[in-house]
C-alpha cells in the first residue's frame, strides 16, 4: 500500500512539473517586449546592409536591434552569443538549418526561408557590431 501511494505521489509530482514547464506561471506570460536594451553604434556600410536584411528576415522574431522579444525569441545581443561561444558559422548554420532549443525556453528555431549566404554574412557583421557596442566581445 505504501509503495502504491508513493507511486501515485511520484506520478502527480511528475505531472505537475510537466504542467509547470508547459504553461509556466502567470508572471511568465509572453509580452513580446524587448528583452535587453541595445546601444546602436554608427554602423559600417556592411553592417547597414546587414541591418536591412536582419529587419526583413530576422526582426519579426529576434526583435528590433536583435534585442529579443519576451516569449518569442532570444536577444542576440547577449553574452551567450559572443563570438567565443557562438562563432559566425553558428549564425550561418542556424539560418540555413534551424536550431533545436538549447539555451532558451522559446522552442526550436526553424530555418529562415529565402535567406542567402551573403545576407547571413551581412547580418553577422551587423550583430557583431551591435554586440561590441554593448560590451560583448
Amino acid at each position: 500500500m505504501k509503495r502504491r501511494n508513493l507511486l501515485i505521489a511520484v506520478i502527480l509530482l511528475g505531472a505537475a512539473v510537466i504542467f509547470y514547464r508547459a504553461f509556466g506561471t502567470p508572471d511568465q506570460l509572453a509580452t513580446g517586449a524587448a528583452m535587453v536594451n541595445v546601444t546602436v553604434p554608427e554602423l559600417s556600410e556592411t553592417a547597414n546592409e546587414g541591418e536591412a536584411a536582419f529587419n526583413r528576415l530576422c526582426a519579426s522574431c529576434h526583435g528590433r536591434n536583435a534585442a529579443g522579444q519576451d516569449g518569442v525569441a532570444p536577444p542576440l545581443i547577449h553574452k551567450i552569443y559572443e563570438p567565443g561561444h557562438h562563432g559566425d558559422a553558428s549564425f550561418l548554420l542556424a539560418a540555413r538549418n534551424g536550431v533545436r532549443a538549447h539555451h532558451w525556453p522559446f522552442g526550436n528555431m526553424p530555418p529562415v526561408e529565402g535567406i542567402t549566404d551573403p545576407e547571413i554574412a551581412e547580418i553577422v557583421v551587423y550583430v557583431r557590431e551591435l554586440q561590441r557596442a554593448n560590451g560583448i566581445y
